[in-house]
């Protein structure tokens, strides 16, 4: 039985965000240390990026399987048996660097993570009132951001520091803590609409191609960027502090989107929000190439880039819901979250594979331009489907040639 909306404030919202952060701080460092643990065996470029491939694929697949799995659990069961799909494999990871045997771990821990974030984002929708829920998709982005700030730059330090095997070993800890915080919530576990709500198509996929296509591309670079930045940069501070930069940006992107989106102003940020990431993008690449002003370009390609794609992220997925309605926010929350993870495993494969002939820098640029005609793209429809409004006529042609019927009514 779902119970009403708490608000930003209610107790199951805090425990949302708690359990949140506690899960995502098993993902985000180990997404940059892996592919340095690959690369620790032997492991080339193309190895290196199917790391984070395989683990993205393997949580698509998993989250296609939702829509039938909350037909016989709730989104509360969904979310804990993730955390500990991603918690306890991780304790494997130091058993060797064999790339098989990495991207097998990797491949169950996926298949969790898909668990989690499909149930996340639709429960964050679900625990507050609408006039909410954009404020509540960006504290649930920064609940996710927040590990992302800290963790992903940090993990590659604190493996450097204390070894791989104290990264492995804490990571696995603190996902296992977020099953008991998810028991503790008492908020609606799926979605209830009443029986006068309109019935919504579960799997409109039409409506979701345009956000959809838009995230996927900024996806990819984020992929490409977590995969291949400490090694396009090499040793040092620069590439920690430019993750860094691209995780606070997401947190400032997102929260500023709901906040804009809470307050009426629409959701249409989408072209403005991925040209700021495809400019983050081209530095990236110049920060791989230019010694004399890496560390200035990484970092400012880094805040470009990420408040840009925190943007991208809370548009897509506002417009998705709405155009779901209340019975798709499962089917929307799926294919957001297939979107984002498609995106990032196929970027950090297909950017690994260009580097391998190309060089990091040039695998940079090329993602940048497939951002870039991705805008050129969204553009010319805007421009489109302004001209077609435009020539639309105010009044049906046949009302001002046929004269008025004689006792019919003109209301």
């Amino acid at each position: 039985m779902s119970s009403t909306p708490s608000g930003l404030r209610g107790r199951d919202f805090r425990l949302l965000l708690i359990a949140t952060m506690l899960t995502a701080s098993n993902f985000w460092p180990l997404l940059s240390v892996l592919p340095l643990w690959a690369a620790s065996g032997g492991t080339g470029h193309g190895g290196v990026g199917s790391v984070t491939g395989v683990m993205m694929a393997a949580t698509v697949a998993g989250q296609l399987a939702i829509p039938w799995l909350l037909r016989r659990v709730g989104l509360r069961i969904l979310f804990a048996v993730g955390a500990v799909f991603m918690g306890l494999p991780t304790f494997l990871y130091p058993v060797t660097t064999d790339l098989s045997w990495v991207l097998s771990i990797s491949a169950v821990r996926g298949i969790g993570f898909g668990l989690f974030v499909v149930a996340g984002t639709a429960l964050a929708s679900q625990l507050v009132p609408n006039d909410q829920r954009g404020r509540a998709l960006g504290l649930y982005g920064s609940a996710v951001g927040i590990p992302h700030l800290l963790l992903l730059p940090l993990g590659v330090w604190y493996a450097q520091t204390f070894g791989y095997a104290a990264v492995f070993i804490t990571s696995a800890v603190v996902a296992l803590l977020a099953a008991p915080v998810m028991a503790a919530v008492s908020g609606p576990a799926t979605p209830t609409p009443s029986d006068d709500e309109p019935s919504t198509d579960p799997w409109p996929l039409r409506q979701y191609v345009t956000p959809t296509l838009v995230l996927l591309v900024t996806a990819c670079a984020m992929g490409g960027i977590t995969a291949f930045l400490a090694l396009a940069l090499g040793e040092g501070n620069v590439a920690p502090i430019a993750l860094f930069a691209v995780a606070a940006g997401v947190i400032v992107g997102r929260w500023g989107h709901g906040v804009w989106a809470d307050r009426g102003s629409g959701t249409q940020l989408a072209l403005p929000a991925l040209t700021i990431s495809a400019l983050g993008m081209g530095g990236f690449a110049l920060a791989a190439v230019w010694d004399a002003g890496a560390a200035a370009t990484a970092i400012t390609a880094g805040v470009l880039y990420g408040l840009g794609f925190g943007a991208v992220q809370n548009d897509t997925i506002m417009t998705m819901l709405r155009r779901a309605g209340p019975r798709g926010n499962g089917s929307a929350s799926t294919v957001w979250n297939v979107g984002f993870d498609s995106g990032t495993g196929l970027g950090a494969v297909v950017i690994g594979f260009i580097a391998a002939g190309m060089g990091i820098p040039g695998a940079y640029a090329t993602m940048g331009g497939v951002m870039a005609l991705m805008i050129l793209v969204l553009l010319t429809g805007s421009l489109v489907a302004a001209y077609r409004r435009g020539r639309v006529p105010a009044t049906p042609p046949e009302a001002t040639t046929k004269p008025p019927v004689e006792g019919a009514d003109h209301r």
